[in-house]
């Protein structure tokens, strides 16, 4: 028997002041800001309608609350999944490009450059994050076949989805967006991942030309 689609609305968490000061987060355990808070309500607003059959977030909280925003009010529980974490950064997190730069300057090229078989000390390569998060979603939704999902996770998980969906190399630089709180739909079906539509911050960009000055 053919397996059925797994239709997956993959959502960034909100905004954190990291975000926001362009610090590497990984897995360092950073809360939403104000901001952030006012996405994930939005973002409530947006999905209210949608079909959901089952709502998963990273265990980080940045991710966990804002899933939290929007499945609570339907009382959905939030299935909390360590493997959709952000890449792990070492040495990194915590700190800015420039400052990565200015004390590893050969790593922060390596980075850059998106080497594929570089990981900072105490972090994960880029192969390795990428087959983690393929590997997640996929199991997440193989127990979800024939049914509508959420995952709630990182920019770097979802841009791991994106060019698992588009079949882009993890060396090609990026040209397509992850916003914090965007909603981003795919399928998962024997085939892998196909890509439906991505980075729809519709919710966000409304609410602030209606509401005027109302996001913090």
């Amino acid at each position: 028997m053919s397996e059925q689609a797994t239709r997956l609305i993959a959502i960034r968490h909100g905004e954190t002041d990291w975000n926001v000061g362009s610090r590497i987060q990984g897995h360092t355990d950073i809360a939403l800001n104000a901001n952030g808070r006012w996405q994930a309500e939005r973002l409530a607003v947006a999905l209210a309608e949608e079909p959901l059959d089952a709502v998963y977030a990273s265990d980080l909280g940045r991710a966990y609350d804002t899933a939290l925003a929007f499945a609570r009010p339907r009382g959905i529980p939030v299935l909390r999944d360590a493997a959709l974490r952000e890449r792990q950064f070492g040495c990194f997190e915590g700190l800015s490009f420039d400052e990565i730069e200015q004390r590893w300057p050969d790593q922060a090229l390596r980075w850059r450059r998106r080497d594929a078989d570089f990981g900072p000390e105490g972090g994960e390569t880029l192969s390795a994050f990428y087959q983690r998060i393929v590997e997640a979603v996929r199991r997440i939704a193989l127990r979800h076949a024939g049914q509508s999902i959420a995952i709630v996770s990182h920019g770097g998980a979802l841009d791991c989805l994106y060019r698992a969906a588009t079949r882009i190399a993890l060396d090609a630089p990026r040209t397509w967006q992850v916003g914090n709180a965007s909603v981003n739909r795919l399928l998962h079906s024997e085939g892998g991942l196909t890509l439906i539509g991505w980075s729809d911050t519709g919710h966000l960009e409304l609410a602030g030309r209606d509401a005027g000055a109302a996001a913090p």
